[in-house]
């Protein structure tokens, strides 16, 4: 008789967002953290991470960093406050920003977390476009999560394949066994990654079709779809198609395509995992929800989530996340250097648990 063993069994949160250089200010972000009772995950639960990627974060001077902290970060953290979260880890170059926060209780099973960057804009010279990263080891495996920002316009379709192979060459870890992005037994790929329609309907079509829900025909014509098929770029990884309306572009503060480009899914998120790579193991992400929030209207794009079930699992035997780490990662791997950021956030709960008993 098989018998299968949990190691792990989580329930994470991805969400990307273009923000448009705009500053949180007074946004409620309960609905769209899943934070007001209605959640994708497992028994309408909390996620048990969260995993957040922004673009075009404003860099002015003016915009207020609190102990190098973003406002997005700070607002996410707040948020987050009444919910037992703490902050794991954040990167960001220029404007792009990615933070992972995580229920206390998963903090002693993460290890070996580290942060990269890539610039490819304008040559990477100026990081304006590119992708920042957090890879770690989650239970024992190896998770990768990549934000990025591609090259933008119809006409930028060569520079965003370039974009995304040179993210891939130029992302390198210091983790033994996952130097690389697609080493790892897991990789969440997200962001702006600024894939248009191809062809040549005009915007009022392509408008005319997502009124009529015609989703299924205008993604036949999607970038990103193409070149997955073609091998040409993103092919490792997999994408449940969105049955949503074009998160680009809006006018700012409503919910109309700004007819100025034609409407198209810039915002995506993408997965894959290595399901079967250790003996008696076996991973798997099954994907809850992928979904656009259209009550914010901040930017021109609307924000788009998605769930997964991360689930570790031992079959016939039983592990620990310590043991399978040494399976993973080699038990040869030198111990991780504290994350400083991951250590303070975790003293301050702490800390202010006592002080409410």
């Amino acid at each position: 008789m098989v018998t299968a063993t949990a190691i792990a069994d989580l329930c994470i949160f991805l969400l990307t967002w273009n923000v448009g250089t705009h500053v949180p200010r007074n946004q409620d972000l309960s609905s769209l953290l899943s934070l007001n009772g209605t959640t994708t995950c497992p028994d309408n639960q909390l996620p048990d991470i969260y995993v957040i990627g922004f673009q075009e974060v404003s860099t002015t001077p003016q915009v207020l960093k609190i102990f190098n902290d973003d406002p997005w970060v700070l607002k996410i953290a707040d948020s987050l406050n009444d919910h037992q979260f703490v902050k794991v880890d954040s990167k960001q170059l220029q404007g792009i920003l990615i933070t992972m926060f995580a229920q206390h209780k998963h903090i002693p099973h993460m290890k070996e977390i580290e942060t990269e960057a890539t610039r490819t804009g304008l040559g990477g010279l100026w990081g304006n476009k590119g992708a920042v990263s957090i890879r770690l080891s989650l239970y024992g495996t190896g998770v990768a999560f990549v934000c990025s920002h591609l090259a933008a316009h119809d006409e930028k379709l060569k520079e965003r394949i370039e974009d995304y192979h040179q993210i891939v060459d130029n992302h390198k870890y210091n983790a033994q066994g996952y130097r690389r992005i697609f080493d790892h037994d897991f990789v969440f790929w997200f962001g702006d990654l600024n894939f248009r329609l191809s062809g040549d309907m005009s915007a009022w079509d392509v408008r005319t079709d997502v009124e009529n829900q015609r989703y299924a025909d205008l993604l036949k014509l999607d970038q990103l779809n193409l070149l997955r098929e073609k091998g040409n770029a993103f092919s490792l990884l997999e994408e449940q198609q969105p049955n949503f309306a074009p998160t680009f572009k809006f006018v700012e503060g409503t919910n109309d395509y700004n007819l100025k480009r034609r409407p198209a899914w810039c915002d995506r998120i993408l997965h894959r995992v290595q399901s079967n790579i250790y003996p008696g193991i076996t991973l798997s992400a099954n994907q809850l929800s992928y979904q656009s929030h259209m009550d914010y209207t901040l930017s021109d794009h609307k924000p788009v989530s998605a769930t997964f079930n991360y689930k570790v699992e031992a079959v016939n035997r039983t592990y620990t996340d310590e043991e399978l780490h040494e399976m993973t990662h080699g038990s040869a791997s030198s111990p991780a250097t504290p994350n400083v950021s991951l250590f303070f956030a975790f003293v301050v709960f702490v800390a202010v648990s006592y002080t409410q008993l």
